[in-house]
């Protein structure tokens, strides 16, 4: 069963509308029909879901980098010198045999870079706050403001640049029991 919810935005950036997202249950369908009742048009909180040392996968959409050739796209190798002198050092080296007279979509070419949905498994979160003051640097966080709402922090990296929304559910692979991390100290720093 799948359930629709609206997501509150932490960023306190005001939107048009809210995201509408789709979010998978646990498969008992009068389970998750009394779950739904229970929370239809009341807020759901991280802190409701999810709880520290829990581990996590992380959805979003990546940075768009527009159109790029096959050595940015790809990790083509960059031609040696004597290649280059005609002119044509980032590129492929050969496209294909004779036959099949086509190019096949395996032979890495430029294209649309980034701007993909992509998903980073086991992520661990560190902890789950109401109070954006606690971790929020002298100045705030460059290219994102000040954290006003709630807030999750996550060990590693999250896809997508600042602001962009991320879908956050509990982990489909294993991953092994770990205790609670325990935080001793978060820098407040500047970040200029």
């Amino acid at each position: 069963m799948i359930l629709s919810t609206l997501l509150d935005i932490v960023s306190g950036v005001p939107k048009k509308k809210h995201e509408l997202m789709e979010i998978k249950m646990s498969g008992e369908i009068e389970k998750d029909i009394e779950y739904a009742r229970e929370v239809f048009g009341k807020e759901i909180r991280a802190g409701d879901v999810f709880e520290e040392g829990d581990f996590v996968d992380v959805t979003a959409v990546t940075r768009g980098k527009g159109t790029q050739g096959p050595v940015k796209r790809w990790g083509v190798m960059i031609q040696d010198a004597k290649a280059r002198r005609s002119g044509r050092g980032r590129h492929v080296g050969s496209i294909g045999a004779w036959t099949p007279r086509r190019v096949r979509w395996k032979i890495p070419q430029l294209g649309q870079t980034g701007y993909q949905q992509r998903t980073e498994y086991n992520k661990r979160v560190f902890k789950i706050g109401e109070n954006g003051e606690e971790i929020t640097p002298k100045g705030g966080f460059m290219k994102y403001g000040m954290v006003r709402k709630g807030y999750i922090l996550l060990k590693g990296s999250v896809p997508g640049p600042k602001k962009r929304l991320v879908r956050i559910s509990h982990s489909i692979r294993p991953h092994p029991k770990q205790t609670i991390p325990e935080i001793i100290y978060i820098s407040k720093e500047s970040q200029q």
